[in-house]
């Protein structure tokens, strides 16, 4: 082993000797050999041949270190005595001196750092050259100056932060008005800028297709193909449409081609994307699609038994995140529906000589007896949240505006949790001045909702249409004159349908309402119908008692579909008898019903009116299950928020 080892430390020396230039050129192999060969130089040099190491380690080349040899005749005896000696010596493996170890340690941080060195060349250049390809394809952000400025900006891009810097210029469209005929507003190589939400997109390819919405329920698509004259530019375009998120707001140039498209409202035309930019992007994850929102119950039940069930979204969910819920076209077009209602009432009351007023929402007592009422401080004093406008559409009476009515809040502090009630919704209030009976603004109340229900299935027959698609119902039918059931009627109706109505001074119950509407409609062929002369008892204190009986009232509600959506009265105008009523229902009198009594004292001609709940008006009359997907944002006893 010993000899061996020897062996292999002297041929390792005369390799080096005679290999010397190339190995200087590798300095790894170089610092290997070296650490073999170590033992073999230490003693070359104890016996007195130190110029074979210094012509091993000075000498320029092979021809300079064979004149140096051939001169120096003791260098190349020291030469051989090393073979000798090495062959013999059995010298411990750690005898090195303090300098060949400082070489030795120095080889070694010298090839460490050499290692380093390439290593973070290596590093340097691969990060060069992964910063120049994205400088490359970087898709930077867009700022919109001005129209003319249009080809030095990038066709994609997200667009910078709206914040009115300037009016570029650009003209934006309705997807309703592109068409894929020349008969069309905007037809056929028409380039148009549009702005809406990513309905949907898919992209495969080198190419890509996208739908855009406006407005909830009008949709168009808009595609992209490689341009293989451009690749580079249509490769940056791509991934900039693979990048965008459904519900993000964008801004889309493109020309309008012909095209057959089921899937969207413009089925004969589609848009060729030459420019595209985000205006605001929404969040990857949301908490539920519009696409589920959209869907009908009938839709999700059936598609439990397949392998692909749609979710159901409960009703919290989508309350909780309410905008995103109003996406969906349907409740996008509910809510176009409740502003279609107030403009109906408002055009019909001005027609029949009305005026607009916007009374108090803060008031210092109760406005309706038997209705729950929330409380403030009202700088040291407590005020209520009012209740409705009633004591102030009869002081405008009292003020000699004939006609008056208020679209406006009310707030009910009734911990009810039932399908038709909420704590506060949208009022649409009425009051009028009579000559001898409140027939008169029952007639009124009619004709006001005569125009309402047959205007809405005409100038807004698309909002029904979107609407029934996901909410079935039929039109509310009604008739030309007022339909008027008188309360003993409707007790005799409803005993003979099986109800215990007992002494008939009761209120109705829910059962009951519908079990009556189911039979009006059998009967006199009308969703709508009225229903008078209630109780006193069950009325606040400000309805007229019957003239022939004081154990009933001047009272009536209006109902669709078996539903109360309006109560009225005649009011007691005259101070007495009012008060006569407030102390028999054990009312106190405070300062906000002084104040009301008081406006009567002065005179005041005989008045009727009538309060209509505008969420309930939409509910019914769209067939809803539940009056909160007729109200933007609900208010009941568990929510608050949003």
């Amino acid at each position: 082993h010993h000899l061996r080892t020897r062996l292999h430390q002297h041929n390792a020396l005369v390799f080096m000797v005679s290999n010397r230039q190339q190995l200087l050129s590798n300095p790894l192999r170089l610092m290997l050999l070296f650490i073999a060969s170590t033992g073999a130089r230490r003693l070359a040099t104890s016996n007195g041949a130190p110029t074979f190491a210094w012509a091993f380690l000075t000498a320029p080349s092979p021809v300079a270190r064979k004149s140096l040899t051939t001169q120096s005749s003791s260098a190349w005896s020291a030469t051989r005595m090393l073979g000798t000696r090495f062959m013999s010596t059995d010298a411990p493996a750690d005898e090195r001196t303090e300098e060949e170890k400082a070489a030795i340690k120095a080889a070694r941080e010298a090839n460490k750092a050499e290692k380093e060195r390439l290593k973070a060349e290596k590093k340097a250049k691969k990060e060069a050259q992964a910063a120049a390809e994205e400088a490359a394809n970087r898709i930077e952000v867009v700022t919109y100056l001005s129209a003319s400025d249009q080809d030095s900006y990038e066709p994609m891009g997200d667009m910078s932060i709206v914040m009115s810097r300037s009016r570029s210029g650009r003209e934006f469209v309705k997807v309703n008005d592109i068409g894929g005929s020349t008969d069309s507003k905007i037809g056929p190589g028409s380039k148009v800028w549009l702005r809406g939400r990513v309905n949907s997109i898919r992209a495969k390819g080198g190419s890509c297709f996208l739908v855009l919405r406006q407005n909830s329920f009008d949709t168009i698509q808009a595609c992209y193909f490689k341009d293989k004259e451009n690749p580079e530019q249509s490769a940056k375009m791509l991934k900039y449409l693979k990048s965008l998120t459904t519900e993000s707001m964008i801004d889309l140039e493109g020309e309008v081609s012909t095209a057959e498209v089921r899937s969207c409202s413009i089925q004969d035309a589609e848009l060729v994307i030459t420019r595209i930019h985000s205006v605001s992007n929404a969040d990857a994850m949301l908490p539920f699609l519009v696409e589920d929102a959209a869907r009908s119950e009938k839709e999700v039940e059936e598609s439990q038994e397949t392998d692909r069930p749609f979710p159901r979204l409960g009703q919290e969910l989508r309350l909780d995140n309410r905008w995103l819920d109003l996406r969906a076209p349907a409740n996008n077009a509910i809510m176009r529906i409740q502003s279609a209602v107030c403009q109906l009432f408002r055009e019909s009351l001005y027609s029949q000589g009305f005026v607009e007023i916007h009374t108090p929402k803060l008031i210092a007592g109760e406005s309706e007896s038997g209705a729950g009422v929330f409380t403030t401080d009202y700088f040291g004093t407590t005020a209520c949240l009012a209740q409705s406008p009633q004591l102030y559409k009869q002081m405008a009476i009292s003020s000699d505006l004939d006609r008056v009515f208020e679209i406006g809040p009310v707030f009910r502090a009734e911990n009810s949790h039932t399908r038709r009630h909420l704590c506060e919704f949208t009022g649409l209030d009425l009051e009028m001045s009579i000559n001898e009976h409140y027939m008169e603004t029952l007639e009124v109340v009619h004709k006001m909702f005569k125009h309402i229900f047959e205007n809405l299935e005409t100038r807004w027959a698309r909002e029904l249409e979107v609407i029934r698609t996901q909410y079935e119902s039929e039109p509310v039918t009604f008739t030309d004159e007022p339909c008027v059931l008188h309360w003993p009627e409707a007790m005799e109706i409803l005993r003979g349908e099986g109800f215990d109505m007992g002494d008939g001074l009761g209120d109705l119950t829910g059962a009951q309402e519908l079990a009556l509407g189911a039979v009006v409609k059998e009967k006199y062929g009308t969703d709508f119908f009225m229903l008078d002369k209630y109780p006193s008892d069950i009325r606040p204190f400000y309805t007229m008692p019957d003239p022939t009986d004081d154990r009933f009232s001047n009272s009536y509600d209006m109902f669709i579909r078996g539903q109360e959506i309006c109560s009225g009265a005649q009011r007691c105008h005259d101070p007495e008898l009012v008060t006569e009523i407030i102390n028999k229902k054990g009312i106190e009198i405070g300062d906000g019903l002084k104040t009301y009594i008081d406006s009567f004292r002065h005179g005041v001609s005989p008045h009727a009116g009538a309060g209509i709940g505008l969420e309930r008006v939409v509910f019914l009359y769209l067939g809803l299950d539940n009056v909160r997907k007729a109200s933007m944002f609900p208010r009941d006893p568990n929510r608050c928020t949003p």
